[in-house]
């Protein structure tokens, strides 16, 4: 079965991860969930209120990450999602995801049909 990942990390948007998740599991792939720890992450919503010039926050969903940035092993997927909110914030200057990223691009340039 072919893997997609995710990564996030705390204060993601909820629908930007949980959408794609369950979506990429009705279609065949197993998904795992990255972020900079294993751990419980919580997501939030962004959403206009009446009287407001901007949109606010609010919690959103709370979901275990399978795996931390440090053990990922970019060889084992075929995709790769990154959600919105405010994780890619913090995540960005992670090193570790930073590392397996550029790998994951390395990745995928292999198996990209050569331009010619």
């Amino acid at each position: 079965m072919p893997k997609v990942l995710i990564i996030t990390g705390e204060a993601a948007e909820s629908l930007e991860v949980m959408y794609p998740y369950q979506r990429l599991l009705e279609e065949g792939y197993e998904v795992d969930i990255a972020a900079p720890s294993v751990k419980k992450l919580q997501f939030v919503f962004h959403d206009f209120v009446d009287g407001f010039d901007t949109y606010t926050e609010k919690l959103g969903y709370t979901w275990p990450a399978d795996v931390a940035f440090a053990d990922v092993n970019p060889a084992e997927y075929v995709a790769l999602v990154i959600p919105g909110g405010r994780a890619p914030e913090y995540i960005r200057n992670d090193p570790d995801h930073l590392a397996w990223m550029r790998e994951f691009m390395r990745i995928l340039r292999a198996k990209a049909p050569s331009q010619a």
